[in-house]
């Protein structure tokens, strides 16, 4: 695991880069022209006419391999991307060997929550490389990059009319100076475009406008498919529109929009199978919850997961896409549909012009990229198979996404789970404890809560808010609820958040908006909101309820995260299920109740009211998407989508090349990250005397490593803002001040949720520190092992760090000291992120454990590491305060050789400035 046996930090010329590659470089010699009218003298890298002798056939290809063979194909520059790399794409079999490759995405986008950290980055890297004697002029993007804010929006106010602008107002207060910032980074980078607060969230505005799904390169006049990446894990949602496009974290994003290549090995592709069609009453979420369910079993994690069979014709680009969306949750780096008639009919819906649908047809016939229910069946790695017509209605939790609990069992199984052992699927609850209730005294209407009690029903996220059908549903249903006389319980936090200002258009124009508002479900803005931890306050009285009878409450929405703590520090259960189940579950009042047996409520009429009552038909949902889901109100909506609000546009902007960083600042801060860069990469050489700052079980989400929601009052991070004179209520998020390091390193392991194991029973912020045995926050005993030179490592079970493609989840434990985390198995982002903040990843061998071992956190860990590129077995040795030592064996999940290389500089950035500083490096702005 030493240093790469070739030079990552090449000079290249100009003539080897930008649009000179797709003008000289052809090896291939299939350079073809389009041959479209619309689309003058545009010219293509041609798949057909591609002939390597070392694979299958290429029209056997998945199409997803497809896609990343033209990336290679037209890339190919001789240095970054060689001949060999493109045949070995090409050579891409079902269970051949799993080369390391290069992939360069289209274009790239961002939310704010990872947007601003990645910009504040960049400007911090034009700050190094200047002070370095380096132009700053070359930290740039290279790439179309588009930055959606969307994330910091919290629901502070609900169920009232002036909600949505009240919430608004609260929103540019607090963030004032991220939104300053994000201003002058659209004006101090070029290829960087800005959607305003207050627009949609990044995943439905990358769907409804801007991917193209065959991208037209007009400085080269070439075309490719679209593709990207984007710092959101559900960045694979357009995967639904037949854009192959996955999650990275921020670190990765940065390298991308510098034009370095992703590094990955060739994936597995692992091709599901649908037949059939989906019954009536049952939606897209029961199907995408069935299929995360399914992924999770057979295993897709790092995998590429692609769709086919006759059963893609019977599903929407809605539909597809709220698959396409839990691609994390399933596991999959991408799960795939290609391009076919939906994708042209949903282009058209969503006012795409003629020449853009007209291209894409052409292109994708022309690439064999496009697929009918006659098109040959491409090979896979492993296959299976999912009839539609076998899905049911369901929700998933209590505390993960792949959980999937049958809609007809949630209620009648609630108290088991209850009274299980504390797990995924239990919460530990004794017999005395199950009966607890409270009485709840709102505006001066009391109501009882109990286990179960509905707290928080949120129309969010956009997994639901993009399909028309389910949101018309729900609205659907709420009008049968009202005309009954059903009211929601008072206790109950409501909201409407929409994926894009579209939604609201089409539920006001069919009359449904009222119907939805007099259930309490108003808009609160156009964000992620509860789905992020954004939930915003319960109310005073619930709040004390819950905590003085320490009562179990549960949270609906329509999300695709319901980790523990992310939701809502309050709410122990949380159940992810479609748009009309949560108008369901907020007049059910709980999630203790079977809503498909038992009434939902009683009608004004006093007759007993069922959830079939109220559920519409398919007919209904369907004739109200014809009339009211039309493509003039999509391009009216995105018209003028990156123009703002008069909010938006008042924010001055002070445009200068470099950042000018506000000492007192406590939302953007220059990171440290290039402090203390030495000029050459140091020599490869054994880690030693590492103390174990934790160790966890399976399943702990970046949510628990670096928690994106509220702030809690007896955390470091509290500390140092009330230090800093910031009241209570500006606190904000964590996700907000992720532009601040003393903030996020503060915050690292700050979810109330997490159990460390090296405090048995506990459960929150809490570590012990050797060999002291002091009981300390995470932070301050990081502090003090880095005042003693100590450094760090971390013991876990099974998918460590599963959940978002959180950056600051390997930023935070990196500016802690951790040098090394040893894992069962880690989910695919964040050990690329740990790589790219140099941490290194190493795996427990089959079989082998923290409780196997017998390791009890207290001794000191050495780690053996060789200057050999290719070493995949690390020996490990782990010192008792007795003497003992136990000796034992891990492999390392530094996976490609250019992850070496970022190991060793400390860092993917690091690697990249140093690249940046060779003079022989030419930067060549060759995208549109």
């Amino acid at each position: 695991m030493g240093l790469p046996q070739y030079s990552v930090i090449a000079p290249v010329t100009l003539q080897t880069m930008g649009e000179k590659i797709i003008a000289n470089f052809d090896p291939f010699g299939v350079i073809r022209p389009l041959g479209l009218t619309s689309v003058t003298q545009a010219s293509y890298f041609s798949l057909p006419d591609l002939h390597i002798g070392n694979g299958m056939d290429i029209p056997r290809l998945p199409f997803s391999i497809k896609i990343l063979l033209e990336s290679a194909l037209r890339n190919c520059d001789g240095y970054q991307i060689r001949e060999q790399d493109v045949a070995k794409v090409a050579g891409w079999h079902t269970h051949g060997p799993r080369h390391e490759i290069p992939f360069k995405p289209a274009r790239v986008v961002l939310q704010d929550f990872t947007g601003v950290p990645a910009l504040v980055d960049l400007a911090a890297m034009r700050d190094a490389i200047s002070d370095l004697g380096g132009d700053p002029g070359k930290v740039n993007p290279l790439v179309p990059c588009d930055l959606v804010i969307d994330h910091s929006v919290q629901v502070d106010y609900f169920g009232k009319a002036n909600a949505l602008a009240m919430n608004e107002t609260l929103e540019f207060q607090r963030n004032a100076e991220r939104y300053t910032f994000l201003k002058w980074g659209q004006a101090a980078f070029r290829n960087l475009r800005v959607v305003p607060p207050a627009t949609g969230i990044v995943h439905q505005v990358n769907l409804e406008y801007l991917a193209s799904v065959v991208f037209h390169n007009k400085a080269a006049n070439v075309c490719y498919p679209d593709s990207c990446v984007g710092t959101d894990s559900h960045t694979p949602m357009v995967n639904g529109l037949g854009v192959l496009a996955w999650g990275v974290g921020g670190i990765e994003a940065e390298a991308v929009m510098l034009d370095q290549p992703i590094y990955m090995l060739l994936p597995d592709v692992v091709g599901i199978k649908l037949t059939g069609s989906l019954p009536p009453g049952v939606t897209a979420t029961d199907l995408v919850l069935r299929l995360t369910e399914l992924c999770r079993e057979i295993g897709v994690v790092g995998k590429f997961v692609e769709f086919f069979g006759s059963g893609l014709s019977a599903l929407s680009v809605a539909d597809r896409a709220t698959i396409g969306n839990m691609a994390p949750e399933q596991g999959a780096t991408v799960s795939y549909f290609p391009i076919d008639t939906e994708t042209l009919n949903y282009l058209r819906l969503t006012g795409r012009s003629d020449q853009q649908i007209t291209l894409v047809e052409h292109y994708a016939k022309l690439q064999g990229l496009f697929r009918d229910d006659s098109t040959l069946e491409p090979a896979f790695s492993q296959i299976a198979e999912v009839d539609l017509a076998d899905i049911e209605p369901a929700v998933a939790g209590p505390k993960r996404p792949q959980d999937r609990i049958a809609l007809s069992q949630l209620g009648p199984t609630y108290r088991h789970m209850l009274s299980s052992p504390v797990g995924n699927q239990g919460m530990g609850l004794t017999e005395s404890e199950l009966n607890r209730h409270a009485a709840v005294t709102i505006q001066g209407s009391t109501e009882t809560i109990s286990h179960g009690a509905v707290v928080i029903a949120a129309i969010t996220s956009c997994t639901n808010t993009s399909n028309p059908s389910v949101m018309l549903a729900a609205g659907l249903l709420a009008k049968k609820a009202v005309e009954k006389g059903l009211k929601v319980k008072n206790y109950v936090k409501t909201s409407l958040a929409p994926g894009s200002l579209v939604v609201t258009d089409y539920l006001q124009k069919s009359g449904l908006l009222p119907y939805l508002e007099r259930l309490g479900f108003y808009l609160v803005g156009y964000g992620c909101t509860t789905c992020i931890g954004n939930s915003g306050p319960l109310d005073p009285a619930v709040e004390k309820a819950i905590l003085e009878k320490n009562l179990v409450v549960s949270a609906v929405l329509s999300g695709n995260r319901n980790f523990e703590g992310r939701v809502h520090p309050l709410t122990k259960t949380n159940y992810l299920a479609s748009p009309p189940l949560v108008v369901a579950y907020a007049l059910a009042g709980s999630t203790a109740v079977d809503i498909s047996s038992e009434p939902i409520g009683t009608g004004s009429d006093g007759q007993p009211v069922y959830l079939q009552d109220l559920w519409p038909s398919n007919r209904e949902i369907t004739d109200t998407i014809r009339q009211f889901v039309t493509p003039a109100i999509f391009k009216q909506r995105y018209a003028d989508v990156f123009s703002g609000s008069q909010a938006w546009q008042q924010i001055p902007i002070a445009a200068s090349e470099r950042y000018a960083w506000q000492i007192d600042s406590t939302y953007i801060r220059k990171p440290p990250f290039f402090n203390g860069m030495p000029e050459q990469t140091p020599t490869p050489a054994p880690l030693a005397g590492l103390r174990v700052l934790a160790i966890f079980g399976d399943s702990v989400t970046t949510d628990h490593i670096s928690p994106a929601g509220q702030i809690a009052a007896d955390s470091p991070a509290a500390a140092y803002l009330s230090e800093h004179g910031i009241a209570r209520n500006d606190w904000n998020s964590y996700g907000s001040r992720r532009g601040n390091d003393e903030v996020m390193s503060r915050g690292t392991f700050a979810n109330i949720r997490v159990r460390n194991l090296l405090v048995q029973g506990s459960e929150g912020n809490l570590t012990i520190h050797h060999p002291s045995g002091d009981r300390l926050s995470f932070f301050d005993a990081a502090m003090r092992y880095k005042q003693a030179g100590t450094p760090l490592c971390i013991l876990a079970g099974k998918e460590y760090g599963s959940g978002s493609s959180r950056d600051w989840a390997a930023k935070g434990p990196y500016l802690l000291g951790v040098k090394v985390v040893i894992a069962q198995s880690y989910e695919r982002i964040h050990r690329s992120n740990l790589v790219g903040m140099g941490i290194l990843p190493l795996q427990f061998l089959a079989g082998t454990t923290v409780a196997s071992l017998q390791l009890k956190g207290n001794e000191e860990f050495s780690i053996a590491l060789s200057n050999d590129a290719d070493q995949r077995e690390v020996s490990v040795t782990a010192t008792a305060a007795d003497g003992s030592v136990t000796h034992f064996i891990t492999r390392s999940r530094i996976d490609t050789p250019v992850e070496v290389q970022y190991f060793w500089d400390g860092g993917i950035l690091r690697t990249i400035l140093k690249k940046l500083l060779d003079k022989a490096y030419i930067v060549s702005d060759y995208h549109p």
